[in-house]
């Protein structure tokens, strides 16, 4: 199957290029770098033993996309490009909305000009706001808290509307919880530029020195530590989950919706502990105010996903801190190569 990826340059559409590529079907990259490196490319070449197709620009170019779609004759998109930080979408709401959901939009109006009828798309729990119940289900209400969760809730409910008006459409929701870890050859991984958004890459910094303590926000919430909890997938897990995906759609059309989770919940604490177990190196912290936009606990139902998509999260909590930390070894080791 020939795939066009989008975003396959970020954290999660790397270790989705590889796995792709691994269950044989032709990768067409589209990434426009923003938060991303060209040199990734070269990195899922090496893990995969041969180069994907790559082009840089914008996937709301729709000339731009139909263009990519007919010299590569695609079959299935898996949309991962966007715009993720929760704190940057309170205080930037407009740019959330117009990098995801125009982005969106033109993708959507390329494929229908293409007669591209598979998307998998990256949605996120956030969605949800906070739960109601736990774990929760793709049946939670949905109650957004942040312009990023809205951004995601309004592309889900366009390709609603779209699955609607197109029958011969298939398109997944891939409702992510949080990818951690990475891919086990230390290639890739969670590089981000600049500060860290995310739990791990900033618990790794911290322990190789980069930084000089971990932030953590909020220790009053109603959790047994009175820090955040949180359902923790390894990426490699959450990347299976996107070829499965690509499966389901081969079988069956329509509007789908699925969790990526592994049903379980750890506390910010929890994970420090973990991480410092896995890597042998300490992780200083100091609790100060809740974030805006967070919630206190949240973790998956992972039901519908292991009945309808077949998947199921393998790795361990002791995988996930292992292969970051080792990722940033082999990060650390190849800056001082090029002596920087």
């Amino acid at each position: 199957m020939n795939v066009l990826l989008t975003g396959g340059c970020g954290y999660i559409g790397s270790h989705v290029a590889v796995v792709l590529m691994s269950a044989g079907h032709e990768v067409v990259i589209v990434d426009n770098l923003t938060n991303s490196r060209r040199d990734v490319v070269d990195k899922i070449a090496e893990i995969g033993g041969r180069p994907p197709s790559f082009y840089q620009g914008d996937v709301g170019d729709v000339e731009f996309i139909r263009d990519v779609i007919r010299r590569h004759r695609i079959d299935s998109v898996i949309h991962l490009a966007g715009f993720k930080s929760v704190g940057e979408s309170v205080q930037l709401p407009l740019k959330y909305y117009q990098n995801n959901v125009c982005g969106a939009l033109g993708l959507l109006q390329a494929m229908e000009a293409e007669s591209v009828s598979n998307l998998v798309f990256s949605s996120s729990a956030t969605i949800y706001g906070n739960p109601q119940y736990l774990p929760v289900d793709e049946a939670h209400p949905q109650h957004v808290i942040n312009a990023y969760g809205r951004s995601k809730l309004h592309i889900e409910e366009m390709l609603r509307d779209v699955c609607i008006s197109r029958p011969s459409l298939g398109a997944i929701c891939l409702r992510y919880f949080n990818p951690v870890g990475a891919h086990h050859s230390g290639l890739i991984g969670d590089h981000p530029r600049g500060i860290p958004n995310n739990l791990m890459p900033y618990v790794v910094q911290v322990a190789s020195g980069e930084r000089e303590f971990l932030n953590v926000f909020g220790g009053d919430y109603p959790t047994p530590d009175g820090t955040g909890v949180r359902d923790y997938i390894h990426v490699m897990d959450l990347a299976e989950g996107h070829v499965a995906a690509l499966n389901h759609l081969s079988l069956s059309t329509g509007w789908h919706a699925f969790n990526l989770g592994t049903g379980k919940g750890y506390s910010v604490l929890e994970m420090i502990r973990a991480f410092e177990g896995g890597s042998g190196r300490a992780v200083p912290y100091k609790i100060t105010a809740r974030r805006e936009g967070d919630v206190a606990c949240a973790y998956a139902d992972i039901q519908a996903a292991t009945l309808g998509l077949n998947w199921k999260a393998k790795r361990t909590l002791e995988d996930m801190c292992s292969s970051a930390w080792f990722f940033q070894n082999h990060l650390s080791t190849r800056r001082q190569g090029s002596g920087r």
